[in-house]
């Protein structure tokens, strides 16, 4: 970074890692946040707030030549590998075309910005190692596919436009904030509404056979702001816990946790068509490049998701 006051870009900065990394950033920097929905209140007086789809080419060039920004944290995209199958076109536009849209446009305004493109853990092939940034690729998704060509377009960018493109593989994060058709933020979600009487006292899963490196969405974001400062350009960072995490303890972990007795049913809709059996990543490059390291435990993750929503549904019934 130069040592002009940084002007830094957030898009996606209502969504679940973008108010997360907002809220990170927001005692260093003015921040200018691009959003397609309402930010969260608690935010939403601390930083500039502007309404822009991602899709709309003309919108984003607008946007970056009047901005012009040293710093881009580019969080906006579509994130849920099940809901890739339903409609194939929503992952490619939200991330590659819309990714297409931003690159472009900096490279237009003649932009010296660094971009942090977080991608996904996703891209690999599957195995029960844990993944280092060299592994295999072998994106079985669509969702999976889409952030591949999101990389790609990153590369491009690097390569050929001379733009600053940090390219992060993020496995797995949760917590406060996250929406519930992620399987975690659904169970407990449904957990607060049983302790309230409001469904009944089952939660409905898919596979629980599966395992999964879960890192809170808190260390995630730090992780992305430790590399915008420390990566180098080009270079791909893996942020993971490097712990594989069986989906069936963690549900029991949630459900132990719960003010009343719940139980727990197998519902044949929501298992995935291709559902990747183990994955867990290594994070040895990001650690050695910034000094990163996860700071919230699993307990601690667990219980503030777990009270978010114990709240969000008082506010709703109240």
């Amino acid at each position: 970074m130069n040592g002009k006051s940084p002007i830094v870009l957030v898009t996606g900065a209502s969504g679940f890692a973008g108010s997360h990394l907002v809220k990170h950033l927001i005692e260093r920097h003015d921040l200018t946040c691009w959003t397609r929905s309402a930010p969260p209140p608690d935010i939403v007086d601390r930083a500039t707030w502007t309404r822009i789809d991602m899709l709309d080419r003309e919108r984003v060039r607008q946007g970056i030549l009047a901005l012009r920004p040293t710093a881009v944290y580019h969080c906006a995209g579509s994130a849920h590998v099940a809901h890739s199958w339903r409609d194939t076109a929503v992952p490619l536009a939200s991330n590659a075309l819309a990714t297409h849209y931003l690159l472009d446009a900096l490279r237009r305004a003649g932009s010296s910005s660094r971009v942090i493109l977080p991608g996904s853990a996703n891209v690999y092939a599957a195995s029960t190692l844990p993944l280092r940034e060299d592994s295999e690729l072998g994106p079985s998704s669509p969702y999976a596919v889409s952030k591949l060509a999101q990389e790609q377009l990153g590369r491009r960018a690097l390569i050929e436009d001379g733009i600053d493109v940090m390219l992060i593989r993020a496995f797995n994060h949760i917590g406060p904030r996250q929406s519930p058709a992620f399987a975690v933020a659904g169970w407990a979600r449904q957990i607060a509404r049983i302790e309230r009487g409001g469904i009944d006292p089952v939660i409905r899963v898919g596979s629980l056979d599966t395992r999964r490196d879960l890192t809170d969405v808190r260390d995630t974001v730090r992780a992305y702001a430790l590399l915008m400062d420390r990566g180098e350009p080009g270079t791909i960072y893996n942020v993971a816990s490097g712990v594989a995490r069986p989906m069936r303890d963690v549900l029991t972990a949630l459900v132990a946790r719960s003010r009343v007795p719940v139980g727990i049913a197998m519902d044949p809709t929501l298992l995935r068509p291709n559902d990747i059996p183990v994955l867990v990543g290594d994070s040895t490059r990001l650690r050695a490049a910034t000094g990163w390291s996860p700071r919230f435990g699993f307990d601690r993750t667990l219980d503030d998701l777990l009270e978010y929503w114990r709240a969000s549904d008082e506010k709703r019934t109240s």
